[in-house]
């Protein structure tokens, strides 16, 4: 079990930009897919982007391709989600998770979860 703790939210307006980072304890953090989600108040949780542990492979819904870019820093058990041109839509709790694989990553109803990490974005 990977223990995972994000950071980096906050209020900033739209076009800006902000890193989110999420720091997991365990030595066995480099074999663990990384992924972030978000959820958004009255919605569903939504699947962001995802690393595998190599980071050679990532995913990234639609809604954020060419704006957001996953990576990760496995000498510091930590992965990042750089943000770039915000915008409202993007306003949600994000949260970390890590899984054995890309597929299971990807599942908003498996592998270990943070407690996540508020983004505002105003218009």
């Amino acid at each position: 079990q990977v223990q995972l703790v994000e950071s980096g939210g906050g209020l900033v307006q739209a076009g800006g930009s902000l890193r989110l980072s999420c720091a997991a304890s365990g030595r066995t953090f480099s074999t663990y897919t990384m992924g972030w989600f978000r959820q958004a108040p009255g919605k569903e949780r939504e699947f962001v982007a995802a690393i595998t542990w190599s980071g050679r492979t990532t995913r990234y819904v639609d809604s954020v391709k060419g704006r957001f870019t996953i990576s990760r820093d496995n000498a510091k058990n930590t992965v990042y989600l750089q943000m770039n041109t915000l915008k409202p839509e993007d306003t949600a709790v994000y949260y970390c998770n890590a899984a054995p694989d890309l597929l299971t990553t990807m599942d908003k109803n498996a592998g270990s979860w943070g407690q996540g990490t508020q983004v505002t974005v105003s218009s």
